[in-house]
């Protein structure tokens, strides 16, 4: 169960948003007892980039073997 301040991974692209599938974000409001969720996207310094509404078929919870990998934002 995803809870707000976790992280979640992006399951498809939101190009209106600049996210690829893949970019972690972090879970900021859980609406309705999880029908969609309120996520947070920022680079490693901490700028915020967007916080965007996502239905849970479009996050999963980080897994223990994850990797992250950086790639730089490419603005629409």
């Amino acid at each position: 169960m995803i809870k707000e301040h976790d992280c979640v991974v992006l399951n498809q692209d939101v190009p209106d948003e600049g996210l690829v599938a893949g970019d972690v974000g972090t879970v900021v409001h859980i609406h309705q007892g999880g029908t969609g969720y309120e996520v947070e996207f920022m680079t490693l310094t901490g700028h915020t980039l967007t916080v965007v509404a996502l239905f849970p078929a479009q996050v999963r919870p980080v897994a223990r073997r994850d990797l992250v990998h950086v790639r730089e934002l490419v603005k629409a």
